[in-house]
């Protein structure tokens, strides 16, 4: 009988693409995210290649929502080999700008939404003594950035769950991995959330990012796919994904000047006194 693996975020991005890649190398795919219709096509492709899959619109913020999706995909299914946490929002600016709603959105979706899968899911991991858990952090989860102070907040969070699970899980048959992109060319800026000074700070934020996005060499959805199916078939602890290796190895080696660079690069209109 096929494995089955359920993916969060899997309406576009790195979840849409691990799921074809997840798909061609034999699994049943159960689909999760908030946007319905792009969901349904994505199962819908899948379906057309050949592949099974099952969409389940799930809130990952919604403990009731993913309890609904866990039990759907085993009910479906029989049963769950490998659960993918992926759904997360970017968020940027200073962080005096941020209002308590957007501290929530930033942390009830990055990192909540990954502790309810979990939650929900552990036990029928546990009963069948096996399973692997895979949480998609991001280098900001090994490299504290500033003016991305929810977001980085939310992802070293995930990085600390992700390593205690890994250590407590191991003998009771359930790997744990953590997989750190730096940004990637996809339409993460639909739902990003941008504060600033006035409208236009924010603007060139969000246009500043889109620059970024456009440097050769950015990483695409597939590569982090890539990096989460050899997770998952070498039983990796840990992958740092592609231009992401550099940055954390910069920041290990020279924090202090990667600190600078990072709160040069990230700033716009915010001023200060700086210096390396």
């Amino acid at each position: 009988m096929a494995p089955t693996v359920l993916i969060t975020g899997a309406s576009q991005g790195i979840g849409k693409a691990t799921a074809l890649l997840f798909a061609q190398k034999g699994y049943n795919i159960v689909l999760a995210a908030r946007q319905a219709d792009r969901l349904n096509a994505v199962a819908e492709e899948l379906r057309e290649a050949g592949h099974s899959a099952l969409a389940v619109p799930t809130d990952v913020r919604l403990f009731s929502d993913v309890n609904a999706l866990v039990n759907r995909a085993i009910e479906h299914y029989g049963s769950v080999e490998v659960l993918i946490n992926n759904a997360g929002i970017y968020i940027s600016g200073p962080v005096e700008h941020f209002s308590l709603d957007e501290w929530h959105q930033a942390i009830d979706t990055n990192l909540w939404g990954y502790i309810h899968t979990i939650h929900a899911l552990l036990p029928h991991l546990l009963a069948q003594g096996k399973g692997t858990i895979v949480n998609v952090s991001s280098v900001g989860g090994k490299a504290a950035i500033p003016y991305l102070t929810p977001y980085t907040t939310s992802k070293f969070a995930v990085a600390g769950l992700t390593q205690a699970l890994h250590t407590e899980l191991a003998p009771k048959g359930i790997h744990v991995c953590g997989i750190y992109p730096n940004l990637i060319k996809s339409e993460f800026l639909e739902r990003a959330i941008f504060v600033g000074q006035d409208a236009d700070d924010q603007q060139q934020r969000r246009q500043q990012v889109e620059q970024i996005l456009q440097v050769p060499g950015v990483e695409k959805p597939e590569d982090v796919a890539q990096a989460i199916w050899q997770a998952v078939a070498q039983q990796r602890a840990e992958v740092i994904v592609g231009t992401a290796n550099l940055s954390v190895a910069l920041n290990n080696l020279l924090p202090g000047l990667m600190q600078w660079l990072f709160r040069r690069t990230f700033k716009n209109q915010d001023s200060y006194n700086d210096q390396p």
